[in-house]
């Protein structure tokens, strides 16, 4: 009996750490969940992708320098816009805000391209939790226009308007 806890040590000290991992030997690459954005399916893809894991390095790759947002504040009765730089501020602001953001693309309804501009008009659903007690679910349209400097470039958005009626 006096040998137990000498063999127990032995047994447990042959054994991995479970609780300190050897460290990876294999590269994994953090590109694998982006999608490809030479592609318009891998725009809104990525577009998930920054939504739901808030990440505005991956979202400013998706807008474009000369980037418009635009929507209709009905309680104002105007239409408003901004550009790049305050749609990245927004976004920041936004993702840093909440708990969690689910976006999910519906139905394409429209979709016009030619190799280096595109228009897609598709509904959207977003669930925007504040806190687990605050809760919102969105369903909208929205108007996008896209563009890429070749065939081999990747799109990015240069017009983004919310066709939304709330």
């Amino acid at each position: 009996m006096k040998w137990l806890p000498l063999v127990l040590f032995l047994v447990l000290a042959s054994c991995e750490n479970p609780f300190a991992p050897k460290l990876a030997t294999e590269q994994v690459a953090p590109a694998s969940f982006i999608a490809d954005q030479t592609t318009i399916d891998g725009v809104f893809q990525n577009f998930i992708y920054a939504y739901t894991f808030r990440d505005t390095t991956v979202y400013s790759k998706l807008i474009a320098p000369n980037f418009t947002f635009t929507y209709r504040d009905y309680d104002r009765g105007v239409d408003v816009a901004w550009g790049r730089d305050d749609e990245m501020r927004s976004t920041y602001m936004m993702f840093q805000l909440v708990n969690r953001l689910v976006l999910n693309w519906n139905n394409i309804l429209s979709l016009t391209q030619d190799s280096l501009h595109a228009t897609v008009t598709r509904g959207f659903t977003l669930t925007v939790a504040f806190n687990p007690a605050d809760i919102e679910e969105v369903d909208g349209k929205a108007y996008f226009e896209l563009q890429r400097a070749s065939s081999s470039s990747p799109w990015q958005i240069s017009l983004w308007k919310d066709e939304s009626n709330f």
